[in-house]
């Protein structure tokens, strides 16, 4: 449908027409009081209340894509109650974009009611499936933190480069691929960068560039 000029001057003046016909019927919301020198802090009758008033509030990362736009999600008696951007945050400065603001969602589900439930397909615990197994088992973080470092320092034995072929100093791993996150600061991909330098890593990327 295409809107003319003139009747895009026409729409505007019927939508502002509306507004003031509803105000003088009454439809507007009610003005807080004005403070005046002799009362500067007016009470108001009916204080609006927060439903995330006694939230605590966590900072986060979110997960979506490689932006890393700062959110905030409000935490009552350990389950979110609502997400939002953090102003404070350099990058998004408290906007979210559609799919970050839907991050409420990926917490919960919705049952037949309608009702929000913790979504059951969440992975909180670690998981490990063993060579050739077809099964998931969990185990706990200290045995899988002993067992990764094991198979890169066992990789890292197996396969480091000091010279190529020419002769050169290399000092280079090419067994290992290196994938960053976009749920981290610069400053811990500052550190995962010199960790990756000093294994000999060459396969390095990350999904933001970062």
């Amino acid at each position: 449908m295409k809107i003319s000029r003139r009747n895009f001057l026409k729409l505007s003046g019927l939508a502002a027409l509306s507004g003031t016909l509803a105000s003088k019927l009454g439809c507007a919301p009610d003005e807080p009081p004005t403070p005046t020198p002799v009362d500067p802090t007016p009470i108001v009758d009916d204080p609006e209340e927060l439903w995330i008033q006694y939230a605590q509030t966590v900072h986060s990362i979110c997960p979506i894509c490689g932006v890393g736009c700062g959110v905030l999600s409000y935490v009552e008696d350990d389950s979110i109650v609502a997400v939002d951007g953090d102003p404070d945050h350099p990058i998004n400065e408290g906007t979210l974009c559609s799919k970050g603001i839907t991050l409420y969602n990926m917490y919960y589900v919705y049952d037949e009611k309608g009702d929000p439930v913790v979504n059951n397909q969440r992975v909180t615990k670690v998981l490990y499936r063993a060579p050739r197994a077809s099964e998931w088992e969990e185990v706990d973080w200290d045995w899988a933190l002993e067992e990764m470092a094991q198979r890169i320092k066992q990789t890292r034995d197996d396969f480091f480069e000091e010279t190529n072929e020419e002769g050169v100093t290399v000092n280079r791993c090419p067994a290992f691929v290196w994938l960053g996150s976009a749920m981290i600061t610069n400053e811990e991909n500052y550190l995962f960068h010199k960790f990756c330098r000093a294994h000999g890593i060459l396969n390095i990327d990350h999904c933001a560039r970062l």
